[in-house]
């Protein structure tokens, strides 16, 4: 029989689909406030890798990711799921949303992403959310699965979580 152990605290890692400076800014003002000091911000980068999100916010989206200087327990990431839904909620316009906003969390092993759709190759948390595993750490680079999307896959993305795993490696 194997010991039940605690896991690890993980990084917080959040994704930001916008289009409009002002609404990153505000959105910042929100995640700072529920979720503390940001120790990484990438630089923005053109999202331009599926129509998903054209009818709601647009063209010429941007994509930033940012991480938390406050290690979370894992097990918090539904709830997370849930604080910036209502973010989305709370910016958005005529009942469209003006960012997107993907919580996840990277440990030394892989980055996970939480989302309220449900498939095959994820697991269900609670309260309507589910969490997958969308890049595994391997050699010395986070590596994607069949699943992953295709944004992630990029060496861009891939860079910036190695930037981060580094900062959060350094924490532990």
């Amino acid at each position: 029989m194997g010991r039940i152990n605690k896991p690890l605290p993980v990084k917080l890692i959040v994704g930001l689909i916008y289009k409009e400076e002002s609404i990153l800014l505000k959105t910042q003002t929100h995640l700072i406030r529920r979720f503390g000091k940001i120790d990484f911000t990438s630089p923005a980068i053109d999202f331009n890798y599926t129509n998903y999100y054209k009818k709601e916010m647009g063209t010429g989206l941007k994509r930033k990711f940012l991480s938390f200087a406050k290690l979370i327990n894992p097990e918090s990431l539904a709830k997370i799921k849930i604080a910036t839904n209502a973010i989305e909620s709370k910016l958005a316009k005529k009942n469209l949303r003006t960012i997107n906003i993907d919580p996840g969390y990277l440990d030394l092993a892989k980055l996970v992403l939480a989302t309220t759709k449900d498939f095959a190759h994820r697991i269900y948390l609670n309260n309507g959310i589910y969490a997958e595993i969308t890049l595994s750490y391997k050699g010395n680079t986070f590596k994607e699965s069949e699943w992953t999307y295709p944004d992630y896959r990029t060496p861009e993305y891939v860079q910036i979580f190695n930037n981060i795993r580094t900062i959060y490696k350094n924490q532990l």
